[in-house]
């Protein structure tokens, strides 16, 4: 099913979602990979705030590349999420909405999605020049030292995502592996 949702995420449109469904996001996003995931781990065992508010808002996986001129972002394809799943669970229990990357997650992540009423989402790798045309703004917002790793202020419209783990940890690289064995 396709579905259009405003992000921040409620948690309604979260419940609402099922792995397998494509999804067109439109609103504020945040990106953030290894490196800023674990200045906020560090933040948090400090006792310190976050940089951003965790509550119903998404964070893409994802490091873009050089804007061209009059281009607010390079591509942005996304990075593969487990390298975020030792951080995952703790944002996720703090209010996280939902994740966009590729790949496969942990039991841990999927615990925590359930546990939250979460979702993960996949973007397509390989197509970060036209996910790029998704983005209308982009301004850093911490860990600016972090380079391409900075946490990032994404204004996205329509920007074309798959539920992967749906909120009851339903996980489509798990369904469409069996969908696809009993076909042959």
């Amino acid at each position: 099913m396709d579905r259009k949702i405003q992000v921040p995420i409620s948690k309604e449109d979260a419940k609402s979602l099922r792995a397998g469904d494509y999804v067109y996001l439109t609103g504020t996003i945040y990106t953030a990979r290894d490196a800023a995931h674990k200045r906020m781990q560090e933040a948090l065992d400090a006792g310190q705030p976050l940089p951003i508010e965790m509550d119903r808002n998404v964070i893409y996986y994802m490091g873009p590349s050089p804007a061209r001129e009059g281009r607010p972002i390079g591509s942005a394809g996304p990075t593969t999420a487990s390298r975020m799943d030792k951080y995952a669970p703790k944002l996720i229990d703090l209010g996280l909405g939902a994740m966009v990357g590729k790949g496969k997650r942990s039991q841990a992540v999927i615990d925590a999605v359930v546990r939250n009423g979460c979702v993960y989402f996949a973007a397509v790798g390989g197509a970060g020049a036209l996910l790029s045309k998704r983005i209308l703004s982009s301004e850093v917002v911490a860990y600016d030292d972090l380079g391409t790793e900075a946490i990032r202020r994404l204004e996205v419209e329509d920007f074309p995502v798959i539920v992967v783990i749906d909120s009851e940890g339903n996980n489509l690289y798990e369904t469409a592996i069996q969908q696809y064995a009993k076909k042959n």
